[in-house]
């Protein structure tokens, strides 16, 4: 039987059911989280997260076969690159919306003309942080800033081990991933810890709303990014890696400087909160 060679360098993919599965996973996973919020059941949550992880770990290991039977040619990681800069671009947006409505009530948090901004005046008591709030931020210099320093040196440890890598030294980079992966997980224990001791919970007004939405969802980035560099923590030890073919750890180095850069703008506008 005559074979033919491919005629082109670009890769189609075999049917997935991972998107399918984990659309679901991802729908289960919100409804689930409004529904722990406002009536404490996490059944539906805890099916969502599972159901995600799964997906994770299931397309994960389809694309990692794919780079390592040669399907990721120069044309194909190429459009991956510029896949990943997209994802983090709307990952920017995201979190522009949550300090754009943080910065709307800091900026303006009362005064006389339409109803609402009276509205806002009684709510906040036209000070920010507003009356229910004062006394009760975190200080800066405590954990957040101990956080700051972990993420600032987890930045450091993972370029560490991307320019390993690059290198050919597959023990630095080994010994690089180790340390990001400790400090993330040290990052996400510490804020737990915070959370736990919060003077204000979710429901008291909009200052804890734009807190615990801007710092929790960097927290969730920070867990995705740590089990993006656990995986491939794993497929450095397994030997997938080489100078000239590494895209994985490169796309979890950029999403992991993206997360330092977050956490920068929220300590010093929402923890520090020098101008306010």
């Amino acid at each position: 039987m005559a074979t033919h060679a491919a005629k082109h360098p670009y890769h189609l993919v075999n049917p997935s059911p991972w998107p399918a599965v984990g659309a679901i996973s991802a729908l289960l996973l919100t409804v689930g989280l409004v529904r722990y919020m406002h009536y404490g059941d996490y059944i539906l949550f805890a099916i969502g997260v599972l159901g995600m992880l799964f997906t994770m770990f299931a397309w994960w290991r389809d694309v990692v076969i794919e780079a390592q039977t040669g399907d990721h040619t120069p044309v194909v990681q190429l459009g991956l690159r510029y896949g990943m800069a997209l994802f983090i671009a709307s990952e920017v947006m995201f979190f522009a919306a949550w300090f754009w409505a943080y910065f709307d009530a800091a900026l303006y948090p009362g005064g006389p003309g339409a109803p609402e901004m009276i509205a806002r005046t009684q709510e906040l008591g036209g000070m920010w942080p507003p009356v229910n709030i004062q006394g009760k931020t975190f200080n800066p210099w405590d954990i957040p800033f101990l956080n700051t320093l972990i993420l600032l040196s987890s930045g450091v440890t993972v370029t560490w081990a991307h320019q390993a890598i690059r290198d050919g030294d597959r023990k630095n980079l080994i010994l690089g991933l180790w340390a990001t992966v400790i400090l993330g997980a040290t990052f996400t224990s510490l804020q737990a810890y915070e959370y736990s001791h919060a003077g204000f919970n979710f429901v008291d007004g909009i200052y804890a709303s734009t807190f615990y939405m801007a710092t929790g969802f960097h927290g969730a980035h920070v867990i995705i990014g740590t089990i993006f560099l656990t995986v491939c923590l794993v497929r450095s030890y397994m030997g997938h890696f080489t100078p000239t073919h590494h895209f994985g750890l490169e796309a979890a180095s950029w999403y992991w400087h993206f997360v330092d850069v977050v956490w920068l703008f929220l300590f010093t506008f929402i923890y520090w909160d020098p101008f306010f």
